[in-house]
């Protein structure tokens, strides 16, 4: 039997404080699913992998037996109350650092609550994208804007174990991977401004490459939302040698092409949680094919949760569950050693996490 050892979830959000009803947990699911936010009429998110995976893994650990239904798991979610449910569920999952992206609205526990509700350590991954809006918000200038940008950054870099950005990728990085002229980014900055209202989301493809590249150069990871990794082929030849790691974050179905660009440049990384949180009773078979292309030492646990605590449970015992089996059957024909596949479970469950974000006092 291979033994999972406590996880580092390099990559995920706070919970929700508040009281669920089905149609609110609902909407969550759908979220984390990366589809809409309500369940066409006649059907549910349950009806999924991972609505059938949380029905699994969650039920027993509020007192209920596996598989239950919907209605009655939330009835003694509720009943127990949205604190401890999350409580026990969060402590139930084996994850004993969290790295939290901040950059999401609503009212989602911050790093330090979330790290107390699961007796855990937590850090601060900062969102590039809302940093540089709060930068424009307190600027009068384009001068000023441009300044206080970098200066937020680098600030930011103090305290932040990374930085992650959901929009970079998909806006001109692409195409134009290199950094802008000054020319290029104090025309569009002036442009942006000019143009936003107060609050406005960040959306000039030319300010997203001068914000990625800003933070190349404030020495903390880079998390990089993508669906396909191929659009980021540029920018890691680019940033190769810089010292700067990129870690890949939701690219299922692309998860062979992310394994295959870890292949290829040193800093570059892939997750693995929502990949298989997605997959479900999938995921062992969806583990083996990354398996398949990534060094070992290039892949990275996480639950990729947001908003509920059920996903943390979720992820990380889909993760056990399928690199149990995976690297169990290796063992088994004897294709690997017990050792080695002991050695590479804690490398992706939690120590290649320790080492990228440089966490030498992680439990």
């Amino acid at each position: 039997m291979i033994d999972t050892p406590r996880l580092v979830d390099q990559y995920c959000h706070g919970v929700l404080r508040t009281e669920l009803g089905l149609g609110t947990f609902e909407a969550h699911l759908g979220a984390h699913l990366g589809g809409a936010v309500l369940p066409a009429a006649g059907t549910t998110f349950f009806d999924t992998q991972t609505g059938f995976a949380v029905r699994r893994w969650c039920p027993p650990l509020l007192g209920l037996e596996p598989h239950c239904p919907p209605a009655r798991y939330l009835a003694r979610r509720r009943e127990l109350g949205a604190a401890e449910a999350g409580r026990r569920l969060l402590r139930a999952s084996g994850i004993s650092t969290y790295l939290v992206d901040t950059g999401l609205p609503g009212d989602l526990t911050p790093p330090a609550e979330l790290g107390a509700a699961g007796a855990a350590e937590a850090h601060e991954v900062v969102r590039l994208e809302p940093l540089a809006e709060r930068v424009a918000d307190a600027s009068d200038t384009v001068d000023a804007f441009l300044a206080g940008l970098a200066e937020a950054v680098h600030g930011a870099a103090e305290d932040a174990v990374a930085f992650g950005s959901a929009s970079g990728a998909r806006d001109g990085l692409a195409a134009l991977p290199d950094p802008p002229g000054p020319a290029e980014v104090r025309g569009a900055a002036g442009r942006w401004l000019a143009g936003r209202a107060a609050g406005g989301p960040i959306t000039d493809p030319v300010l997203l490459r001068h914000l990625l590249w800003i933070a190349v150069t404030a020495g903390r990871p880079l998390q990089l939302h993508t669906e396909d990794p191929a659009s980021l082929r540029g920018f890691a030849a680019a940033t190769a040698g810089l010292g700067t790691d990129l870690v890949l974050l939701h690219r299922y179905p692309y998860h062979r092409a992310a394994a295959h660009l870890t292949g290829l440049h040193p800093h570059v990384y892939a997750d693995l949680g929502p990949v298989l949180a997605h997959t479900g009773a999938r995921a062992a078979a969806v583990l083996a094919e990354v398996l398949e292309r990534a060094p070992f030492g290039k892949l990275l646990f996480s639950s990729g949760a947001q908003g509920l605590p059920e996903l943390h449970v979720v992820a990380a015992s889909t993760f056990r569950s399928a690199l149990g089996r995976v690297l169990g059957e290796w063992v088994a024909e004897g294709a690997w050693s017990r050792t080695d596949a002991q050695r590479v479970a804690t490398m992706i469950a939690a120590d290649n996490a320790k080492r990228v974000y440089r966490l030498a006092g992680s439990r």
